[in-house]
C-alpha cells in the first residue's frame, strides 16, 4: 500500500485488479505455439478483435466503428496530433488512455506516455487503469509476459519489464523532469482539462494552452510525436479549441452522441434508442447538446440570455397579424444550413411573440410537412401566409411542394419574397434595438423545446465575424420586416397565398 496515497486510492487499484483478473481468465482450449503466435499476430492487426478479446472487462458493448477508425487513425501517422471531439458517454478515456496505447504497445509503436489530467491526483487515476492491466490482465500476460516491474512500480509512475515507460502529470505542472535517462515522451494522452472554472477563465486558458504547446511538446521524442485529446465541446471558449485554432495539421474527430432530430444514437450498441430523449427531459436540452452533441451553450454578445423574454402567448385570433417565414436548405448532413421555419405574430400593442418554429438540419419535405401540420392545427378563423426566398423556387422546392399538399390534401400558404440586398450581418442587427427595448417575446411553452433552443443559439451567436449558422436570425428578420408594415394598421387581413397564385411569380 506504501505506493498509494490513501486507503481509497489502494482499495479502488485493488478492486480494479480483481476484477481485470476475474475477467481475463483463459480460455480452457489449448493452443499449439504457433496457433498462439497466428492468433497473436491477428489481434495486433485488428483493434476491433483486439479490444473484444483483451479488455472484456470494457468491451461490454460492441466497439463502435468512429472507435476503430481513429485508433487506426493514430496507429498509421507516428506523428499524429489530434482531438477526440466525442460527446459524454463515448469512451473517450478508456479508448486514447487504455485501448490505443495497449495496441500500439503489443506492435512496439510506443516507449514513453505521459498521461496529463486536469491535476496530478486525477492523472494519477486514470493511469492507475492502464497499469493495472500490465499487473492484472491474464490473457495480455499469457501473451506477451508478465510485465510488472518491482523497482519501477510506483503510483503515477511506472516502467514495464518490456521498458514501456507512463507518467501521470497535472496540467501545468513542470514537465521539464518528463525525460528518463534517454527517454523522451512519444504519446501524450490529454484528458478532460476543461471545467466550469478554466471555462470561465481566458487567461487560463490561454495559459494552459501555451503550456501544452511550448513547453510539453518541445518535450517530446523527436521520431514519435503523438498527442491525443479526449474532451467533449461543452463551453463555447476551450483550452482545447484555443490550441487547435489556426493548426491546419491538428485533426479534430467529432462524433456527436445522437442525432438532435431523431434521437436516433450514434453508438447503437450501447445505448437505446431514446435514452437521449429521456437524459434532454433530466438536464435540459441546452444542456444535454453542450455535454453530448459538442453544441455549447452560447452567451451572446450582441443578443444577450437578459433580452429573451419567455410569456403566456396570446390567442392566436387576437394577434394583429401572423406570419411564417422560411429559410431554405436542401441538404440534412450535419454541416449543412438548417431548415428553418418562424411564426411571429404581432399584437396590437405592437409587441412581437415567436409562436412556433421548426430549425433543423433536415430535408426540405421534412420542413414542408412542419407547415403543413402547423396549418391544420390552426383555428378555423385564423389563416398564415409562409414566405421563402424567391431564389430557392426550382424544381425540387415545387415537387416536394406538390408531394406535402397531396399527402396532407390541403393548400399550403406559401409565397415568394426578395430579400434586402443589405449584407445578412447588418440585417440581422437591425432587430437588436426591439430585443433591447423588450418588444420581443417567446411562447413560454417552447422553452425546453430544441428547435427553439438551437434558434436562440445561433441569434446569440451573432457578432461581428461570426462563422456559425444563422439561419433562424434571417428567418426572423424576414418575418420581422412583413409585421413591421401592421405596426401602424388597426387589423390586418389574414389572406390565403395558394399554389397556382405562386406560379405567377
Amino acid at each position: 500500500m506504501s505506493r498509494f496515497r490513501s486507503k481509497q486510492e489502494w482499495k479502488r487499484y485493488k478492486e480494479l485488479a480483481l476484477k481485470t483478473f476475474e475477467s481475463t481468465a483463459l480460455d480452457e482450449v489449448p493452443e499449439t505455439p504457433a496457433e498462439k503466435k497466428a492468433r497473436i499476430e491477428r489481434l495486433k492487426k485488428d483493434y476491433k478483435a483486439f479490444v473484444a478479446y483483451y479488455f472484456p472487462q470494457y468491451a461490454d458493448s460492441e466497439t463502435p466503428d468512429f472507435h476503430v477508425k481513429f485508433a487506426k487513425k493514430v496507429k498509421r501517422n507516428k506523428r499524429y496530433k489530434g482531438w477526440a471531439m466525442w460527446g459524454r458517454g463515448l469512451a473517450k478515456s478508456v479508448t486514447n488512455n487504455i485501448m490505443i496505447p495497449l495496441w500500439l504497445w503489443a506492435n512496439n509503436d510506443i516507449k514513453f506516455m505521459v498521461l496529463i489530467g486536469q491535476n496530478e491526483d486525477k492523472a494519477k487515476i486514470l493511469l492507475a487503469d492502464l497499469q493495472v492491466q500490465f499487473e492484472s490482465n491474464q490473457r495480455l500476460i499469457n501473451d506477451f509476459g508478465e510485465q510488472k516491474n518491482l523497482g519501477s512500480w510506483e503510483d503515477g509512475f511506472f516502467r514495464t519489464k518490456s521498458g514501456f515507460i507512463a507518467k501521470a502529470l497535472g496540467m501545468g505542472q513542470d514537465p521539464r523532469g518528463l525525460r528518463v535517462g534517454s527517454q523522451r515522451p512519444d504519446y501524450i494522452s490529454a484528458d478532460d482539462w476543461e471545467t466550469r472554472f478554466t471555462a470561465k477563465n481566458p487567461k487560463m486558458q490561454d495559459e494552459l494552452a501555451q503550456w501544452l504547446l511550448r513547453s510539453v511538446l518541445p518535450a517530446m521524442d523527436n521520431g514519435n510525436r503523438r498527442v491525443v485529446i479526449s474532451q467533449n465541446y461543452f463551453a463555447p471558449r476551450i483550452i482545447f479549441s484555443i490550441i487547435i485554432e489556426q493548426r491546419d495539421s491538428w485533426d479534430v474527430d467529432r462524433v456527436d452522441a445522437y442525432n438532435p432530430v431523431t434521437y436516433e444514437p450514434r453508438w447503437k450498441a450501447k445505448y437505446e434508442r431514446w435514452f437521449f430523449k429521456e437524459v434532454e427531459k433530466e438536464i435540459g436540452t441546452l444542456a444535454a447538446n453542450a455535454e453530448y452533441n459538442n453544441t455549447p451553450h452560447v452567451e451572446g454578445k450582441i443578443f444577450k440570455d437578459e433580452h429573451i423574454q419567455w410569456a403566456k402567448l396570446p390567442r392566436l385570433d387576437s394577434f394583429k397579424a401572423i406570419v411564417g417565414t422560411w429559410d431554405v436548405a436542401f441538404s440534412d448532413a450535419k454541416t449543412a444550413d438548417y431548415n428553418a421555419v418562424r411564426v411571429w405574430g404581432l399584437t396590437k400593442d405592437n409587441k412581437k411573440y415567436l409562436i412556433d418554429c421548426y430549425v433543423k438540419q433536415s430535408k426540405v419535405k421534412d420542413a414542408l410537412e412542419w407547415i403543413a401540420d402547423f396549418q391544420k392545427n390552426l383555428p378555423k378563423t385564423v389563416k398564415v401566409p409562409f414566405r421563402f426566398e424567391s431564389q430557392f423556387w426550382n424544381e425540387e422546392i415545387y415537387s416536394n411542394i406538390e408531394e406535402v399538399e397531396k399527402k396532407y390534401g390541403i393548400t399550403l400558404n406559401l409565397s415568394k419574397s426578395q430579400r434586402s440586398r443589405v449584407k445578412k450581418f447588418d440585417r440581422i442587427l437591425e432587430m437588436h434595438p426591439q430585443y433591447q427595448n423588450g418588444k420581443i417575446y417567446y411562447n413560454e411553452k417552447l422553452k425546453n423545446h430544441n428547435d427553439t433552443q438551437v434558434g436562440l443559439a445561433q441569434l446569440k451567436g451573432i457578432e461581428p465575424g461570426y462563422k456559425g449558422h444563422d439561419d433562424a436570425p434571417d428567418a426572423d428578420k424576414e418575418a420581422f420586416d412583413y409585421l413591421d408594415k401592421f405596426r401602424h394598421k388597426s387589423s390586418a387581413r389574414f389572406f390565403r397565398s395558394g399554389r397556382r397564385e405562386n406560379r405567377r411569380f
